[in-house]
């Protein structure tokens, strides 16, 4: 190369040889080099769905390959999810960011991330450096994929996204009230305040033991409700055991809920109360600032944090926060003249730890032997396995506490006695294993009917155990489970579609009652008879062509807009807040007015639900955009507010008559654990987050028809249905 710079004449030429003799042999690369010498233990194999089944010599291997194939099929929702986790997304999207990252990074500081890893055990190590390659190597070989910040993954960044649930604890802080006391004074949201209400979200899982099913063998339904295309779909093999399959959390490395060969397990969100808020007496000091704790004066902790910003121009800059913590946690807000303190769990390595070995567990025994770690705070788990057992299973992560104080509020800070004082023993808890009835469910609810009448009882715990109660889910899989056997896959998945809509059940004879007390001369006896008469001939079962199920939503989402975001602040059940405490002028008036808008929006009150609950995905925005002229496929089933077990959170969005869903029903499987595991399974659109790509949408019409496809586990059932078998980087 010298001699050829001193022989050449043309300066075009020189210049060019002179950037060749500078830039690096990417072949002479140490990380490249062990890149392809991993990839090169790795098969990823995509079945006719798109899904990856990835094979690895060892765990580390095919942890390498799963989380390059999630960066083919969605990297910007991988990135996305480890802006928000390492409170980085203010670095993409600017000033609005700002505030959620503050939020993220009162609990996630790098310095202690590196930290935990550095003296995490060398087998968890190994996947995390497994998985920051896959993600690297990915971003080596596509040039044309630009991340908006992380240019390059490090393995310690794994334990700031260790648990894979949809809004992790620390978003349960009010941002309006973290603005005002670290400098922004800002009114709370409309959320917030409680006068906006929220979308139920969270899950079902149902486990049935073998005396019950038809075959002997234990059923499990994983149906998990979140924002669509959280997660994906893949398989996880290794010539060391491993053999998981279900969804991933796009970004992590373990199976957040699915099976492998002997067991399964399905989360839900609890409705346990394990995030608590202390008020703390604070006094200005030298220096600083001192709490009271019983007759003691301790100073409270000064923290600095620095966000990085993207301004208007591109360019970075930086805001800088002096942060305080006491040891009950960081202070979030301040009340009546007091600090809040937030206690929650944050303990990254036996939680990342707890995420992948429960993925390895083959019987109940060794799935309750993870679950030690007491490292899950907010899923109930449903589990099955070959051996027939079935279980119900609490958040292990429950702080002990005295319930003479109501922790749903902020408790006193200074009185020791409202301290939390260790974690309660997993036998303590209000699970249930291998319950006399043959059955387990959860629908977000209180654990108290798990198990029909082999539930705990409400009275041998304490209050803490449950803080939002019943729901009309959990009703409507009690009335599907109670007396039933017989059951096969078939028939678990009709359950978990089943049309029927209890909410509306209890709710709509109060309202034909209203109607039909008003005065004779009341000319709402004439312009509301046939849409009353419509509702009180219906079944309360959703369906495509259906009127009712249309004008039942309309007017149920009137209310819920009026009252369910002051029932869900008070946790209350929001419907039947509306059965109990809304006026019978009021339903009326919401019949009134859910009449004139189904006629406004669609020419006619009498417009079939087909028409209005739409499913449509037109690009890879995170944020989606909806557009009535555009094509869209009619879903027949409704919000699980109103206790559809199959849930489709829809709402009509700006520019749109149409509804058009985001959320519910995400990713949906039926497992039977006989000598061989049989499972079949459906998610939100597809499994590619490419438009360009035939797996972007081919899933809608079985989403929406509740029509699932066989799942490959095995070898032989993965044979005749390969569309590419590679290793990563070919």
């Amino acid at each position: 190369m010298d001699k050829l710079l001193r022989r050449a004449r043309n300066p075009l030429l020189l210049a060019m040889l002179a950037t060749v003799a500078a830039a690096p042999d990417p072949d002479l690369d140490p990380d490249r080099t062990r890149w392809r010498a991993q990839a090169a233990r790795v098969t990823i194999t995509r079945d006719d769905w798109g899904i990856p089944h990835v094979h690895g010599r060892s765990d580390a291997d095919a942890v390498f390959g799963l989380s390059y194939a999630q960066a083919e099929d969605d990297f910007a929702r991988v990135e996305a999810n480890y802006l928000t986790a390492l409170g980085r997304t203010a670095e993409a999207e600017g000033e609005a960011a700002i505030w959620a990252d503050l939020r993220q990074r009162l609990f996630v500081d790098e310095g202690a991330l590196r930290a935990d890893y550095a003296a995490s055990p060398d087998w968890l190590r190994a996947l995390m450096q497994a998985w920051a390659d896959g993600l690297n190597y990915y971003l080596a070989t596509h040039p044309a994929t630009k991340p908006k910040v992380l240019t390059r993954f490090e393995p310690w960044m794994a334990l700031s996204f260790t648990e894979g649930s949809i809004g992790g604890d620390i978003e349960r802080i009010s941002l309006s009230e973290l603005k005002t006391f670290y400098g922004q004074p800002t009114p709370p949201t409309p959320e917030e305040r409680g006068t906006i209400p929220r979308e139920p979200s969270g899950s079902n899982g149902i486990a049935i033991a073998p005396r019950l099913t038809r075959d002997g063998h234990a059923l499990l339904l994983i149906n998990p409700h979140t924002s669509f295309y959280f997660r994906s779909e893949a398989q996880m093999t290794s010539d060391a055991g491993l053999n998981a399959y279900g969804a991933s959390t796009w970004g992590q490395f373990f199976v957040y809920q699915g099976f492998n060969a002997h067991a399964g397990w399905m989360h839900t969100s609890s409705t346990v109360d394990n995030v608590d808020q202390f008020a703390e007496r604070v006094e200005r000091r030298a220096g600083g600032w001192a709490y009271r704790y019983g007759p003691e004066t301790r100073p409270v902790t000064q923290c600095d944090v620095t966000i990085r910003v993207r301004r208007a121009d591109g360019s970075l800059g930086e805001r800088r926060f002096v942060t305080w913590r006491t040891h009950h946690g960081p202070i979030v807000a301040a009340k009546d003249g007091r600090w809040i303190a937030t206690a929650l769990m944050w303990r990254p390595v036996p939680a990342l730890e707890q995420s992948w070995l429960r993925t390895k567990a083959t019987n109940l025994a060794d799935y309750l032997r993870v679950a030690e770690r007491k490292a899950n705070a907010s899923n109930d788990t449903l589990f099955a396995d070959d051996h027939g057992e079935i279980a119900f299973l609490m958040p292990q992560f429950m702080p002990v506490r005295d319930d003479r104080f109501d922790y749903t509020r902020p408790v006193d800070g200074s009185d020791p006695a409202t301290d939390w004082r260790g974690l309660h023993p997993l036998p303590s808890l209000p699970s249930v294993a291998n319950p006399a009835v043959g059955w387990v469910h959860n629908t977000n609810d209180w654990p108290w009917s798990a198990a029909g009448p082999d539930s705990p009882r409400a009275a041998d715990y304490p209050r803490y155990m449950d803080q939002v109660g019943g729901n009309a889910r959990g009703e409507h899989a009690d009335l599907l489970l109670t007396g039933q056997r017989g059951w096969t896959s078939e028939r678990l998945r009709a359950a978990a579609y089943d049309p029927f809509l209890p909410a509306f059940a209890h709710l709509l004879p109060g309202l034909v009652a209203a109607w039909r007390a008003l005065p004779p001369g009341d000319p709402r006896r004439r312009t509301l008879a046939a849409p009353i008469a419509a509702l009180a001939a219906w079944d309360h079962r959703w369906r495509l062509d259906s009127v009712a199920t249309s004008l039942a939503v309309f007017w149920g989402d009137e209310l819920w807009r009026e009252v369910g975001g002051f029932a869900q602040a008070e946790r209350m059940n929001v419907p039947d807040y509306i059965a109990t405490h809304v006026a019978a002028a009021a339903k009326l008036a919401a019949l009134d007015a859910a009449v004139a808008r189904l006629t406004r929006d669609f020419g006619t009150w009498r417009t079939p639900w087909r028409a209005i609950n739409r499913f449509q995905r037109l690009d890879d925005s995170i944020q989606p955009r909806f557009d009535d002229a555009r094509p869209s496929t009619p879903v027949p089933f409704t919000s699980a507010q109103w206790g559809s077990l199959a849930s489709f959170g829809a709402k009509a969005w700006p520019g749109t008559r149409r509804y058009y869903g985001t959320s519910g029903n995400s990713f949906v499987a039926i497992v039977e654990f006989g000598p061989r595991v049989r499972a079949s399974a459906v998610m939100a659109g597809g499994q590619s987050g490419d438009p360009a790509s035939p797996h972007f949408a081919d899933q809608i019409d079985r989403y929406a028809d509740g029509r699932l496809r066989p799942v490959y586990f095995y070898p032989d059932e993965l044979t005749g249905h390969v569309e590419r078998r590679y290793r990563p980087g070919d």
